[in-house]
């Protein structure tokens, strides 16, 4: 899966991997939320910008805290 792929490119991917003894980051959690948010985006056209932030990503799952999506000007 190539978004799987893509997350595993990222500098910042060791800490996701189990970073001095940490769990390891629930990575489908991400590929999830990745692919439901580029969903989302493409079935509303109107949508110019997302931010997700904060998001905790745990060893089973992940939470989104906040989100703000800005809207096309028409």
């Amino acid at each position: 899966m190539i978004v799987k792929e893509m997350i595993h490119e990222i500098k910042g991917f060791p800490i996701l991997d189990g970073y001095r003894g940490k769990p390891k980051a629930d990575i489908d959690a991400i590929v999830n939320i990745l692919l439901k948010v580029s969903d989302f985006v493409i079935k509303h056209e109107e949508i110019n910008e997302m931010d997700l932030n904060p998001v905790f990503i745990y060893e089973k799952g992940l939470i989104c805290v906040d989100a703000r999506i800005i809207l096309k000007k028409n």
